[in-house]
């Protein structure tokens, strides 16, 4: 049996005289069932939507099954072996049916519903007993059927007639009630009935209040006697629908929401059009979606930057006109593609350690790489990456915002070689003048002009700070460009950490130092760039805590790596700012640093020679009660450490 759409279900479902009820093809759920199946199983509506057919079913025969597979495969099936139905009247009983499994198809012949009609078999019983009874009545009043022969047709024809009065009212309550229910189930609908003289047959809806209409003022009446402007100005769609065209419009409500109206001519056996349904859906909520979707488009496509969506398989969704004019690619050249097309040989990793993170629900934050053009240039890019998912939250594909910034990194470029040039530049003078302080202090060191002693240690102090800040800066130079070199080989830790304690001890009187846990640790490390990293540490611990505090020093082993901390008692880091403290320039800003000099670059070059290591540098810190900074180091494969 092939359905084409709505109304020819609703027709049948109005005009059926039997028990019919409608099971979705996957899910074996029943969807609705009509009047006379509800009072066959004294059942109400409710009761059934949604449940499944074998719950409501109970007695229905095994080989029911094997009937819904065939239904299901798009074959009739028709089954009236004795299969029972529970159906109380006052008490339980017993009745015997006919189950006949009728597919329904959409118009591409797919399968979506099972209609499955119930007819009841206890006529023919009924039939039967009153044959024998008419047969007993006929040999006992032989006589006298020759005299009531003419009453008795008359009798039995008004007999049928009053049957099929009673059938036809019967028919007609169910088809309201059926109607009413399939009209209130819409959400968001009102649905009139018009019959040939525009005259309202009936009318249901749950937006029917919203909109200004009352059953009781509207069924059995003609529109122009309750409004007459209002159906001058819809009467020739009435005409067009009654006219035997099917068809749709829009309209806008002076509130503001957005209806689209549905007119379909209902026609009888003969094809003939009998009255028009007219069904009125709100669609605001999608309008505004719509209107939404519209600006996030026109956004996407005028925006400056590359925006880039794409499946968890890599393959290119959408690629807006900006990505067009910094990759080279046309979006019909990209989409179906995978963004590997894009993606240097050398960072083809980049891609599924992005997709793992976000697949298990972690944060991947903007960060800055490389992508290659059409014509092979390699672009400088700033990457912002979010997660695209589905209603129910699972993720089903990516956005990416990608940003040029390679006028930016050449800018960067230009300011490291400068920092870089003038850091060696100005590394040879301050070299001869601090062997100048030196032999100078050694000259004062017995003179009797305490001023000038105390002067050249003040002086020797400043060119050693200064030759370590024009340290940092020639690092950070070559950490740029890539020339930061990293010598490692296996050395004693603790040994090292006694040695920089000792002479920051000699150097620094105002605060208490302390070393714990540290014996026995080998590592495989660039001494130098390790002592620059625990000094610059210890140095921040001093410059950022009072006079008299304690500063701890310790080491451990995890595992396979060796963790230094270094803990002081000083003014803390708000976590606003311990996220950033690791990042090139920063400096925290509080009214008790402003006098602290300082440029932002010692811990992200302790950061940057940690990370050159393989192992993570981190910070936790309480304000007004001291901050603790950690680093790790691979333990070396010493015989020590065997």
């Amino acid at each position: 049996m092939q359905i084409a759409g709505e109304e020819d279900l609703y027709s049948i479902m109005l005009h059926a005289p039997v028990g019919i009820c409608i099971l979705h093809a996957e899910s074996m759920t029943i969807e609705t069932a009509n009047i006379h199946l509800l009072k066959l199983i004294n059942k109400q509506a409710e009761d059934l939507a949604g449940k499944s057919y074998r719950e409501i079913f109970t007695l229905a025969k095994p080989g029911d099954e094997s009937a819904l597979k065939i239904a299901v495969e798009g074959r009739q099936h028709q089954d009236d072996k004795g299969t029972m139905i529970q159906m109380l009247n006052g008490e339980k009983e017993i009745v015997p049916v006919t189950f006949v499994y009728k597919p329904v198809k959409n118009n591409k012949g797919k399968v979506t519903h099972i209609a499955i009609w119930i007819l009841e078999n206890t006529k023919e019983a009924l039939d039967e007993e009153l044959a024998a009874i008419n047969e007993e009545l006929a040999a006992t009043n032989e006589e006298y059927a020759a005299a009531n022969e003419e009453l008795a047709a008359a009798n039995e024809e008004l007999a049928t007639t009053n049957e099929e009065l009673l059938e036809t009212q019967e028919n007609l309550r169910r088809s309201e009630k059926l109607f009413r229910s399939i009209a209130l189930n819409i959400p968001g609908s009102l649905i009139l009935v018009v019959d040939r003289n525009h005259r309202y047959i009936a009318i249901e809806g749950d937006i029917m209040e919203r909109m200004g209409y009352d059953r009781r003022d509207y069924e059995g009446k003609h529109p122009s006697e309750i409004s007459p402007e209002r159906y001058e100005a819809s009467r020739h769609l009435y005409e067009r629908v009654l006219s035997g065209e099917k068809f749709s419009i829009e309209r806008k409500a002076e509130t503001g929401e957005f209806y689209l109206i549905h007119f379909v001519p209902l026609k009888n056996d003969d094809n003939i059009v009998e009255s028009g349904l007219i069904i009125t859906l709100d669609i605001t909520e999608i309008k505004q979606a719509e209107e939404k979707s519209a600006k996030l488009a026109a956004i996407v496509e005028t925006s400056d930057d590359a925006i880039v969506s794409k499946t968890l398989g890599s393959v290119v969704t959408s690629w807006n006109a900006a990505a067009e004019r910094m990759f080279g690619y046309t979006a019909e050249e990209m989409i179906g593609q995978t963004i590997y097309k894009i993606i240097p040989e050398d960072r083809q990793n980049e891609e599924p350690h992005i997709l793992s993170s976000l697949i298990t629900g972690e944060r991947v934050d903007h960060f800055e790489t490389r992508r290659q053009t059409k014509d092979g240039r390699l672009l400088d890019v700033s990457l912002t990456i979010s997660p695209i998912m589905d209603k129910q939250g699972k993720i089903i594909g990516l956005s990416k915002i990608a940003r040029d910034i390679t006028d930016k990194k050449q800018e960067e470029q230009r300011k490291n070689d400068f920092i870089g040039m003038v850091s060696h530049e100005l590394k040879t003078p301050l070299t001869s003048l601090a062997a100048i302080i030196q032999v100078a202090q050694k000259k004062l060191a017995q003179s009797e002009d305490q001023f000038l002693s105390d002067a050249m240690e003040k002086a020797n102090q400043q060119a050693r700070r200064m030759a370590t800040m024009i340290n940092s800066f020639l690092n950070i130079s070559r950490l740029e460009a890539g020339k930061l070199l990293i010598e490692k080989q296996p050395f004693d830790l603790g040994q090292l950490l006694q040695e920089i304690l000792e002479e920051t001890r000699l150097t620094v009187t105002s605060h208490i130092f302390s070393l714990k846990e540290c014996s026995n640790l080998t590592v495989n490390a660039d001494r130098d760039k390790i002592i620059s990293v625990i000094s610059n540490l210890i140095s921040n611990a001093v410059k950022y805590s009072p006079k008299g505090r304690q500063i701890d020093i310790s080491c451990k082993l995890n595992g396979s790596m060796v963790i230094v901390s270094v803990k002081d008692e000083g003014m803390g880091i708000k976590p606003d700012d311990l996220g950033y403290i690791f990042d090139r320039y920063y400096r925290v800003e509080t009214n008790h640093t402003r006098h602290i000099s300082g440029f932002g670059i010692g811990l992200y070059l302790s950061a940057e020679i940690i990370k050159r290591h393989g192992g993570e540098i981190w910070a936790e810190s309480e304000l007004d009660k001291g901050s603790t900074f950690y680093f790790s180091l691979p333990r070396a494969e010493s015989p020590d450490n065997l």
